[in-house]
């Protein structure tokens, strides 16, 4: 191996055997090299699963201990942070710079990127106006790239990288940004995000699936054939696989109903209020963290939520530490949902009490994850009216409010976040290089895979 050698790394999210079949240009990556079957950790979500690629480490080392947390310092319950030292341990490029000083590293778009120690960064991040509007944007290291990038491509495209109207157009907006910078890097990073959004609408075995895995192909095309023209060397991946899953589970509901969970009330309707709430769930796909005041109230609620419908597992400390996630960032308590199920956010009892940012795509405001984001409100006739009016208002510079989203989560029909029980529906691995072929890796063990593509061994540098 040269010292000159250079690796492209692609987070392919929701990437899976099954969807491969539908995926002929990623499949010749692994025609040269190899494709493996690929462990994840629990909860296999974005945040997490990705820091366990960068660290080797499991979330009990790491701290991710989902896409978001109760912040107990803070007494607010935050999703989608974006500074990478709320990531513990030692990264990817850390180890790869001990052997090779001045490697040049780009992150486009995986999670936690700012703050990184990188030499190129992408993320998104919304420009918030003094007047309350939110319009499409990204954070770039070094600054001189975030015009660069807008000028040859457009702005971030926000509203198609998550909502109603998430669709390919971000993806495709993340690889052309890939194109452009992996040339001058010796290792590239690329999230593309876009398999999340169909298989969660529609189910994974769903038409729109099969055309997603096939729109998605043929976006990364351009940037699979320039890696193989300038001979970098290419690691396809994804965290999880999305499973069939239509069942909600209201845990926040119910603890409301036995006393154990405390709103507040303002001019925006019901908040939740974790300062005075005994027990509450920050809910994340078919995982949720359960905080927990008084450690007296703890086999209450335990025996609560385990005859809770849709609840498989009830984990404790030592529950949690068996899957290596017992940090203290995570809930005294952690759910893992049935296979066919997934949790709710909700905490309000009357639809005429939920707060105001519970109808709009506010995953910032929201405690807890909700897929009903991708969709406009089935119910509502008005729906798309309503939307263009609202565009409409913004676009003349008006304050406005996306009030589109269903609170009935009934049309959400894949899930994820349990360890799979089917490995077809599992995470796959895609290395171009057969050297390092084997028939599966372990999420922990893929920094080391990735620092071995880039770190000659002592042999090959001497020759």
């Amino acid at each position: 191996m040269s010292e000159n050698e250079k690796l492209l790394v692609i987070d392919v999210v929701g990437m899976t055997p099954d969807l491969l079949r539908h995926m002929p240009r990623v499949r010749q990556v692994g025609e040269s090299g190899f494709t493996a079957e690929l462990g994840t950790v629990l909860p296999a979500v974005t945040c997490s699963v990705q820091s366990t690629f960068l660290t080797g480490k499991l979330p009990r080392d790491h701290g991710i201990v989902g896409n978001g947390w109760y912040f107990r310092d803070l007494g607010e319950v935050l999703l989608w942070r974006q500074h990478n030292a709320l990531v513990q341990g030692e990264k990817l490029w850390d180890v790869v710079r001990r052997s090779r000083p001045g490697a040049k590293v780009a992150n486009i778009c995986w999670w936690y990127a700012m703050g990184a120690d990188v030499d190129t960064t992408v993320t998104p991040r919304p420009a918030y106006h003094a007047d309350g509007k939110k319009s499409p944007d990204c954070w770039t290291w070094p600054p001189s790239l975030h015009d660069t990038l807008t000028s040859e491509l457009g702005p971030f495209p926000l509203f198609t990288y998550w909502g109603p109207t998430a669709s390919i157009k971000s993806s495709a907006w993340i690889v052309e940004a890939a194109r452009k910078v992996m040339p001058d890097h010796d290792l590239t990073l690329v999230y593309v995000p876009h398999l999340d959004y169909d298989l969660q609408r529609f189910g994974p075995d769903s038409p729109q699936a099969i055309q997603a895995a096939r729109d998605v192909d043929a976006t990364l095309a351009p940037l699979l054939d320039d890696a193989q023209a300038a001979g970098v060397r290419v690691v396809l991946l994804s965290e999880y696989g999305i499973t069939t899953a239509s069942r909600p589970v209201d845990v926040n509901r119910l603890l409301r109903r036995e006393g154990l969970l405390h709103v507040h009330h303002n001019a925006t309707g019901e908040l939740l209020d974790p300062w005075t709430s005994r027990a509450f769930a920050v809910a994340d796909h078919q995982i949720a963290h359960v905080y927990i005041k008084d450690p007296a109230d703890v086999e209450r609620v335990r025996d609560l939520l385990t005859g809770l419908d849709g609840v498989a597992e009830v984990l404790d400390r030592a529950g949690q530490a068996a899957y290596g996630l017992d940090h203290e960032r995570a809930g005294e308590l952690v759910l893992v949902a049935e296979p066919d199920a997934w949790f709710t956010y909700y905490y309000w009892l009357d639809d005429a009490n939920a707060p105001d940012f519970a109808r709009g795509v506010e995953i910032h405001k929201k405690p807890g994850y909700d897929p009903a984001e991708l969709f406009l409100d089935p119910e509502d006739r008005w729906v798309k009216l309503r939307a263009a009016a609202t565009l409409a208002r913004k676009t003349a510079g008006l304050r406005y409010a996306m009030s589109v989203v269903p609170l009935d989560p009934a049309p959400v029909s894949g899930s994820h976040g349990r360890l799979p029980d089917d490995p077809e529906q599992g995470p796959v691995l895609i290395c171009s290089d057969a050297s390092a072929k084997r028939d599966r890796f372990e999420a922990t063990e893929v920094r080391d895979l990735l620092a071995s593509l880039l770190i000659p061994t002592p042999e090959e540098g001497q020759s």
